[in-house]
């Protein structure tokens, strides 16, 4: 299975891991940690030493009641990073977690190979954007926004939609003129999820196969995990071993070095 990136394709053939790099004060896990652009290009570049083959950056935190950010302020905190990363490994491809399309279009100009949208869509114009410049793209599933997703989050099946949402959103992208191979998606533990949610989903992740799409899931060191684990780097290396077992194609963590 391959993943067509902006410029590049990714082959799939064995798992990915996707290092996050967070460019933001409020990040649940490692908020404030790389403010810096030289922080922030130094942690990533010890990530792809560690074995990373995608860097996902982010500048605006999506951590459950967080407030967002203004485009400007998106940019201002991420083009840096991206420009001298970009500069200094121009063969790994960059990831920016980003729900805005005038962000979308501004960071693939500065070579970002890939979109990470944890709103699945929320912004009418990514589609052109995503249109124009053949980018990868990640369609999450999530429900509602940061400010308020924990709030009540309520599922009869949380599987069986969680499913249906993706299958749909996808079929739609793809009927407006999106390359079916740039999608990959991704079930969203923890966005609009409660714990046993969250657990529900990774014991039946290989039904997301069925989708005949590459599969991408973020779960490190997130609330479920600490809900079962006293160690939150432990529980995320014994779901990534899982989430590995079952198939997943791109496992999106914090310590690439967990094995």
């Amino acid at each position: 299975m391959k993943w067509k990136l902006r410029s590049k394709t990714l082959t799939l053939d064995s798992p990915v891991w996707m290092g996050i790099v967070n460019v933001t004060p409020d990040s649940f896990s490692d908020g404030g940690c790389f403010l810096e652009p030289s922080s922030a290009v130094d942690h990533a570049l010890r990530l792809i030493e560690e074995g990373a083959g995608i860097i996902d950056l982010g500048s605006e935190s999506t951590r459950p009641g967080s407030d967002g950010v203004s485009i400007e302020e998106e940019l201002h905190r991420i083009l840096p990073v991206l420009e001298q990363l970009h500069k200094e490994q121009p063969d790994i491809p960059i990831s920016v977690d980003t729900t805005k399309a005038a962000v979308a279009r501004e960071v693939l100009a500065a070579g970002a190979e890939i979109i990470n949208d944890v709103s699945g869509l929320s912004d009418p114009e990514m589609l052109s954007v995503l249109r124009a410049t053949a980018a990868g793209y990640c369609l999450m599933h999530t429900q509602g926004m940061p400010k308020t997703m924990q709030d009540n989050p309520q599922y009869a099946d949380v599987v069986a939609e969680v499913f249906a949402f993706l299958t749909n959103r996808r079929e739609m992208m793809i009927a407006t003129g999106i390359l079916p191979e740039s999608i990959v998606v991704d079930p969203g533990l923890g966005f609009g999820k409660t714990s046993a949610h969250c657990w529900q989903l990774v014991e039946n992740i290989a039904d997301f196969h069925q989708l005949g799409a590459p599969m991408l899931v973020g779960h490190s060191r997130k609330r479920f995990i600490a809900e079962r684990f006293s160690d939150r780097e432990e529980g995320t290396r014994l779901v990534s071993a899982k989430l590995l077992v079952s198939g997943v194609h791109v496992l999106r963590v914090h310590t690439v070095k967990q094995f």
